[in-house]
Parts: C-alpha cells; structure tokens; sequence
C-alpha cells in the first residue's frame, strides 16, 4: 500500500506540475479561452489510463495460466522499465521542465493554422497520459505481485488524491517545496521497490517456463523472517519481499539494485542543485 501511495503521489504530483504550468503559461500569453481545450486533452488522458488499468485488471482471467504468467512477467518488467525511464528523466530534467513546457505550448500554437489551439487537446494526452499510464501499469504490477488489490488501489488513490491538493496549493502559491530533493528521495525509494517488482517479474516467466527455474532457492530466510509475520508482510508489500527468492531473482535484483543505484548517484552528482532552490516548485506558480 506505501509503495503504491508513494507511486501515486509521485507521479500525480509531476502530472500537477506539468498542468500548472501549462495552465500559467496559457494566462500569461493571454490565452485562457484555450484552457477547455487543454482539460479536454487532460480528461482523455485520465480515460485513457483507467482504459489501461481496466484492461490489465480484467482482460487476463481468459487467458491459460502459462500465459497468464508470461503476461504477468513481461508486464512487470516493462512497468520496472518505464519507471526507471521516470526516475532518471526528472532528475534530469527538474530543473529546465518549465522552460521545456513553454517551449512545446508555443510550438503548439504557432503549428495551429486557424488559431483555434485543437493542437493542445493533443499536448494535454502526451503531457498528462504517460504519467497515467506509467502509474496504471506500475500499480498493477504492484498489486499482482503483494497479492493485495484493495490496499493497493487504495494506496494509489490516496496518493493521487494528495498529489492534486499539492498541486494545487502549489499553483496558487500557498505552499513552496523543495521539489528537486523531494523527486530524489522518491527515486532512491522506488529504485528499491522497483527490483522487487523486477524480481517478482522474472518469478512469474520461470512459473511460465521461460526462464529456467535453477534447482532450490538460492536461500531461506523464513526462518528469520516468517512468511506469515507482520514485518514479512510489511517488507513484501513494499518491497516484494520473498524468504526464498530463487537464482535468477537474486540476480536480477541484485543486478538492478547495483547497476540503477550506481548510474543514479553519479546523475546526481553531477547536476548539483543549489541550496534551498526549488526550481520545479517555483514553475508551477502562476505567472499572471
């Protein structure tokens, strides 16, 4: 469930960020009669995301349990690659996203022929939907994998919900946060989640036969850990914790945790952001 808030809140808060800042630059060039186009091309993001976590939801229970099982894996790898393209793409570009926005809006409507801005319909579903489906396919993977789907929905919902009050309180200036440390800590964070679900990934394709399964696990910790403690319970629905991981699953964790961790400090470091800057925060501002 934290895990599942914490991908919700993160990906909600940079969907917010990006509509504030979309909303402030339209106002400061004086086209606000252009905002219902941009919250039709919103709205059809969200739809479109909730398309996506209906059909991974429901659209397997047809399907063989060898399948079932390659469907499962191959989607959390993909939701394990797209959030990791996440996690370095802000830190990358926290600093510069206004500037980056501003630059694709007036583009928009410069390509707009007839002025009537139906090119942002188009920028509202590109800027908004990647998080939503990132976030749609990440939370599945998530929950398919702790076995928890109402704690885990109510997990993300939770903290999409306190995304767009954060958002807001940001856009109206209410409230300034250091968002460039905030995505950090995030990113470590879901750096951890993330092999888990990778790990539980490479379970489900040896269930399906596709990777081999090794012999025994490469350890037990149940020993330690009982599987049906509280702290058990606690690590696998925020990390995906297993007692008994096999081979390939420790190696892929292992593999993904040292390599991610290694690439991630050294982006870094190498864009250190001055103190007390808050570069994204101050973005979402309005700005007339």
């Amino acid at each position: 469930m934290l895990a599942n808030a914490l991908i919700g809140l993160r990906e909600g808060l940079e969907a917010g960020l990006v509509v504030g800042i979309l909303i402030a630059y339209l106002r400061k060039l004086g086209r606000a009669d252009l905002l219902p186009r941009l919250w039709i091309g919103i709205s059809l993001a969200i739809a479109a995301s909730l398309a996506v976590g209906a059909i991974l939801t429901w659209g397997p229970y047809g399907l063989s349990f060898q399948a079932q099982e390659l469907l499962g894996g191959g989607l959390s790898i993909l939701a394990v690659a797209l959030v990791t393209w996440m996690i370095f793409w802000m830190l990358r570009h926290a600093r510069g996203l206004r500037g980056e926005l501003e630059h694709q809006l007036d583009e928009t409507l410069a390509r707009s022929a007839t002025g009537s801005g139906w090119g942002l319909v188009l920028l509202g579903v590109v800027a908004v939907g990647r998080e939503g489906i990132e976030t749609a396919l990440f939370v599945w993977a998530s929950v398919k994998s702790t076995g928890e789907p109402v704690l885990g929905t109510i997990g993300a919902v939770a903290g999409i919900l306190a995304a767009v009050v954060i958002s807001y309180l940001i856009y109206r200036g209410f409230v300034r946060i250091n968002l460039a440390v905030f995505f950090r800590w995030t990113g470590v964070f879901l750096i951890l989640v993330a092999a888990g679900v990778l790990a539980y990934g490479v379970g489900d394709l040896q269930e399906a036969g596709l990777i081999p399964g090794w012999g025994q696990p490469a350890f037990s910790l149940a020993a330690v850990i009982p599987p049906t403690s509280w702290y058990a319970t606690l690590l696998a629905g925020i990390f995906n914790f297993t007692p008994e991981p096999t081979w390939a699953q420790l190696i892929a964790w292992l593999a993904y945790i040292v390599v991610t961790s290694i690439v991630f400090l050294r982006l870094s470091r190498r864009a250190p952001l001055p103190r007390g800057a808050t570069p994204t925060a101050a973005a979402a501002e309005p700005t007339a």
